[in-house]
């Protein structure tokens, strides 16, 4: 009988270990943002995370040419494709769910803003986006392209 219950306590730990430990790559893949209006892939470089635009649902303009970075700060981005750009990076893995130290950029407003993230799951990340302390700021949930 303590063969047994040693063997249930032994599985359920294991269970809920494997449950419980998270990668710091979880988030490496693609994600469709909350509008739905694009796809970024996150990659890893080095110990930091970048992700780049991979697909937009409209990435042309009016004029059938690619949509340009026509509202960024920096006037030498303005003729820049949106579609390839870094929009997220420099995230550095802080626990098993959050990502931190990284900033987020808005192509519709052409500001970047401080940026941390959440994984909720394997599926879903919360974005937030914030200027000086994540209180003032405003989260997007991302999911997981399959």
């Amino acid at each position: 009988m303590k063969k047994i219950a040693l063997l249930i306590i032994a599985f359920v730990s294991i269970i809920f270990s494997a449950n419980a430990q998270k990668n710091a790559d979880d988030i490496v893949g693609v994600w469709v943002t909350g509008s739905g209006k694009a796809h970024v892939k996150i990659d890893k470089v080095g110990n930091y995370y970048f992700g780049r635009i991979v697909w937009l649902k409209e990435p042309l303009n009016d004029l059938g040419k690619p949509k340009l970075d026509k509202n960024n700060e920096d006037v030498t981005k303005l003729n820049k494709t949106i579609m390839g750009m870094q929009l997220v990076g420099g995230f550095e893995w802080k626990n098993d769910n959050l990502w931190d130290n990284g900033n987020i950029y808005d192509p519709e407003n052409g500001k970047t803003y401080k940026c941390k993230l959440d994984l909720e799951n394997l599926s879903t990340m919360n974005v937030r986006g914030f200027i000086g302390i994540s209180l003032f700021g405003r989260t997007d949930i991302w999911k997981r392209v399959k």
